[in-house]
């Protein structure tokens, strides 16, 4: 079977969406399968195209047996309305022609992957050009996450991204779903369920499993005898870090709890902003960290007492579950979450760590000083029933065999396997 892939975003970027489609597309392979993926020329998130890539329309490579063609895109570290627009718009336009021009043979499959939902465009072009099957995976309910987040305001452009999202809701020959909520909503739109697939999120327990604390690294960071509060991820308006920031004030100003240090690894469009408030609230249990490779993120978990999957106070993040909720239960590490809603849900099921209201800086602080003062064999418990939750439910090996079986039957003229259903 070949297989074409339209994704926004790629390896070496590093990423929720990088790791999804990765895994997958090399997943095909090894199932004997042609993978080919369409993607931008690497620059996620500093906004800044990678060497060995600029200047170019497009740079076809052949990365662990994967065909993958990047194509040029406008891109910027400012990230302005007209930026992002232009950064969606030009990768749409230019997969698409990148995949009519350069991908080979006709394929008898494609595969589209969101946000941003643009990148549905090429996928439907080439699946009405070709004549062939087109598969949606849906990860974010935009453009409604976009308006709810205040990134959308303008009342002819949210008319228009609503417009698309019917037209590919539309004309996808099924779409795969990372939550039951989007589901609801998907039915909700009048999409037919027996063409929805549940296809969640997982994590890859070759690279997130449990580490002990790294003496050397938590020397050279200053953690040694410290109490690790770790957010690991996309620095993003979505993630209410400022809350978080808040939180590492108020528990800073009780002298029980000197010994909690707070660390933030990764970057973002709100990276800048974070650090200028750190500076300006002199928040000395605060440590931030760039980026680091996804092989060396588990080292840095490892570092952690308590790990953070936060998410602002929005009603439409109750259908929401982050991946790293995931990532974070395969380290064995205690969860403060502050996500309602599935993800709450699915953390309870769990039993492995705390639930605290998003938007609530002092929920936080309290549930992050309870923690402190918990038992280490409690805190040990929780990771454990989390580890061992997610390896039973939650394992990309596991989904991809699910997507592959819809693939290979829509590729045949099959119905789709496994629908959600009403």
């Amino acid at each position: 079977m070949r297989v074409l892939m339209f994704t926004q975003y790629y390896p070496p970027e590093v990423g929720a969406t990088q790791n999804r489609m990765h895994f997958f597309a090399k997943r095909l392979v090894a199932q004997g399968h042609q993978v080919t993926v369409v993607a931008e020329v690497p620059n996620h998130p500093a906004g800044i195209i990678f060497p060995g890539f600029r200047w170019r329309l497009w740079k076809r490579t052949v990365d662990d047996g994967v065909r993958v063609i990047r194509v040029w895109v406008t891109t910027g570290p400012n990230k302005t309305f007209l930026v992002r627009a232009g950064f969606y718009l030009t990768y749409a336009v230019n997969a698409a022609i990148a995949a009519l021009t350069l991908a080979g043979r006709r394929h008898d499959v494609v595969f589209a992957t969101s946000p941003p939902l643009t990148v549905g465009l090429p996928g439907l072009v080439y699946a009405k050009l070709r004549r062939v099957p087109f598969v949606l995976d849906i990860r974010d309910l935009w453009p409604l996450l976009a308006v709810e987040l205040g990134e959308l305001r303008n009342p002819r452009v949210v008319r228009l991204a609503l417009a698309l999202e019917r037209l590919l809701y539309r004309h996808a020959t099924a779409a795969t779903v990372v939550t039951r909520g989007f589901a609801r909503y998907l039915r909700d739109q009048g999409y037919d369920a027996d063409r929805i697939v549940f296809l969640p999120n997982g994590t890859i327990p070759e690279v997130f499993h449990p580490l002990q604390p790294d003496a050397a690294l938590a020397t050279s960071l200053g953690l040694d005898g410290k109490f690790v509060v770790g957010f690991l991820g996309l620095h993003g308006i979505a993630q209410d870090l400022e809350g978080v920031l808040e939180a590492a004030r108020l528990v800073a100003g009780d002298v029980r709890y000197q010994r909690v240090q707070f660390l933030f690894v990764g970057e973002g469009p709100v990276k800048a902003s974070l650090l200028e408030a750190q500076r300006r609230l002199g928040l000395r249990n605060v440590t931030c960290l760039p980026q680091v490779p996804q092989h060396e993120v588990a080292r840095y978990i490892g570092l952690c007492d308590a790990v953070l999957v936060p998410l602002r106070k929005l009603e439409i993040f109750h259908t929401f579950v982050p991946s790293k909720l995931f990532d974070f239960m395969a380290c064995a590490r205690l969860i403060l979450l502050q996500v309602d809603g599935e993800a709450r849900e699915i953390l309870a099921r769990a039993g492995a760590g705390l639930f605290v209201p998003p938007g609530e800086p002092t929920a936080l602080a309290a549930a992050i000083e309870e923690v402190a003062d918990m038992e280490s064999g409690r805190r040990a418990a929780m990771g454990a029933a989390g580890l061992a939750f997610v390896h039973r439910h939650y394992l990309r090996e596991t989904q991809a065999v699910r997507l592959e079986a819809l693939l290979v039957a829509l590729g045949s003229g099959q119905r789709v396997p496994e629908p959600v259903g009403e």
